[in-house]
């Protein structure tokens, strides 16, 4: 009789024991949550930046999280980064909506629900960034973080410091082509900025202006025209303070850890020095964040089933029954 060798090694026992308590783990693979990296931050704070940092660093792809940055259009205004910005990293729901939609906090979860899940089959890491706190919280629901485990990283900047850049960005803006962009979309027939992309800052400050600017002379043109990029710098701060509140009772009211990311001293410097201060106050601690995060057990994942060995002595159909359904579960 010839005996296989194959039929004489040991089994790996299904049962698996820590101590003297059952370890379901190994049956329960499906229950393992996919990762999720959350950017949050108040306009201007450098999200774009990290989280091309992050994703160029990690096989990730950014979703857009910002409500006037999914519309197609407005650029400048916008401040929507460039292609060479992205440095080939994938975007989602960045530019690709109609400018006369409404594209609601509800539109933001269903599509950026599907974004992750496709990221997440190709085996990537979703990063989702942006200012838009409530199409954060819109997504981040009940049944997501049940799918998904979720890591928090807030840029923060001080709101003095983070107020005086965000007026010297607009006058950029303003060098960059911002009346001309804005232009286009200015409807002498039409004073709503309440729908779509018409929302955006920098577009209802710039209606007094285009409405005067064919019958004023030059010195009245110039006033109007600086009354209006005020006005645009004013609104911008107002949005950033609006935006940091929203953070801080988003940490209150869900209970999220966030990691918070102090990039304030890389907005004081210049040059080198600023980017120095950046590697060393933002991309490298959040890089060892998300490395970290990838790496560990997701306790949260998979249900604690304790079973203790005494209670499994002659109880060997119990042990028979658990195993049954759990490996036609896995089917």
């Amino acid at each position: 009789m010839r005996i296989s060798f194959s039929a004489c090694k040991q089994a790996q026992p299904l049962v698996n024991f820590r101590g003297d308590v059952l370890n379901m783990d190994a049956f329960m693979p499906w229950l393992k949550k996919d990762k999720v990296i959350i950017l949050m931050g108040a306009t201007g704070t450098g999200k774009s930046k990290l989280s091309i940092d992050l994703a160029t660093h990690f096989p990730a792809e950014i979703i857009n999280s910002d409500k006037i940055q999914v519309y197609q259009g407005l650029d400048i205004v916008t401040n929507k980064v460039t292609k060479e910005e992205c440095r080939g990293v994938p975007h989602h729901l960045l530019g690709v909506i109609s400018p006369d939609s409404d594209f609601t906090a509800t539109d933001f979860r269903h599509h950026a629900s599907i974004a992750v899940e496709s990221i997440v089959q190709r085996d990537r890491l979703p990063i989702i960034a942006g200012g838009s706190n409530s199409f954060i919280k819109a997504l981040v629901n009940d049944e997501f973080r049940s799918r998904y485990a979720c890591c928090f990283l807030w840029v923060d900047v001080s709101l003095p410091v983070l107020h005086s850049f965000v007026s010297n960005r607009v006058d950029r803006m303003v060098e960059s082509g911002l009346i001309d962009e804005v232009r286009q979309f200015f409807d002498p027939d039409s004073d709503n900025y309440t729908r779509g992309l018409r929302r955006a800052i920098g577009l209802p400050e710039m209606d007094r202006f285009f409405r005067a600017e064919p019958n004023v002379d030059d010195e009245t043109r110039v006033a109007l025209l600086d009354m209006a990029i005020d006005k645009i710098k004013g609104n911008t701060c107002r949005l950033a303070t609006y935006q940091l509140k929203n953070i801080r009772t988003l940490q209150k009211q869900m209970e999220w850890h966030l990691h918070h990311l102090d990039a304030t001293e890389a907005f004081l410097k210049r040059g080198q020095g600023s980017n120095d201060a950046w590697e060393r106050l933002v991309a490298r601690p959040s890089k060892a964040i998300v490395e970290s995060f990838l790496n560990e057990e997701d306790s949260a994942a998979t249900p604690s089933v304790k079973i203790t060995a005494a209670s499994l002595l002659g109880a060997g159909s119990a042990i028979a029954t658990t195993t049954s359904t759990v490996v036609a579960a896995s089917r």
